[in-house]
């Protein structure tokens, strides 16, 4: 099933800076590009809470934070953070990101010749298959997608890969060496758009929705 991105609303325009977990290239940093368009920056945070910290602090406008997977479920770290938040933000806005799990290597690199892959926990929860198919790959979980793929760039290691998007390949000269190892074809992710009550988007609250509810 094709999922269309949302549209998006014209009051979204006075969005400036979203908030999100993880670095440049992260899938929730896609996430922002799609849904707002050229409308707002992504502005990385090294955890959920500081992405929604930043947000009640009147730093970013808003935060972009994935809720579910279609392969792993329940994020459950960002949940807990939005939990911990309180009700001092709202849900304006959710967004369904089609997930493609890429395995990135430095230039010259091959499949066959790498020996560890990192990742983030999430992203290898989706890749059981790929990663049971290659069993002597040393499985290293990291904080975020494409702060693995960063590293591995830096690293130079040929025998060293990430599971990350296309476009931390593109950010950090990496090469795709393996597309759509995710467990499914029709993988996603489901996001949140959460603002502060006396923002001008607060008014078009949503209610949240349970897991798989759609």
């Amino acid at each position: 099933m094709t999922i269309a991105p949302h549209a998006v609303p014209e009051r979204s325009a006075v969005m400036r800076r979203v908030a999100y977990q993880g670095e440049p290239g992260a899938y929730s940093d896609v996430a922002i590009s799609q849904y707002f368009r050229d409308r707002a920056t992504g502005f990385p945070c090294h955890t959920f809470s500081q992405a929604l910290a930043l947000v009640h602090d009147g730093t970013c406008d808003a935060a972009m934070l994935p809720l579910e997977n279609a392969i792993a479920g329940p994020v459950h770290a960002a949940l807990e953070a939005i939990s911990n938040s309180g009700q001092s933000l709202v849900r304006i806005a959710e967004h369904r990101l089609v997930i493609v799990l890429c395995v990135l290597g430095v230039p010259g690199a091959m499949l066959a010749s790498v020996q560890r892959v990192r990742s983030h926990p999430v992203a290898l929860a989706q890749c059981r298959i790929f990663l049971a198919r290659h069993p002597w790959l040393d499985v290293q979980p990291h904080a975020d997608t494409a702060g693995a793929a960063r590293e591995v760039a830096e690293a130079g290691d040929r025998t060293s890969a990430a599971i990350a998007s296309e476009l931390a390949a593109d950010r950090y000269g990496l090469e795709v060496l393996s597309r759509g190892v995710q467990d499914v074809p029709h993988n996603w992710t489901r996001f949140a758009v959460l603002t502060r009550p006396d923002h001008p988007d607060a008014q078009r609250a949503i209610p949240p929705q349970l897991p798989s509810q759609q």
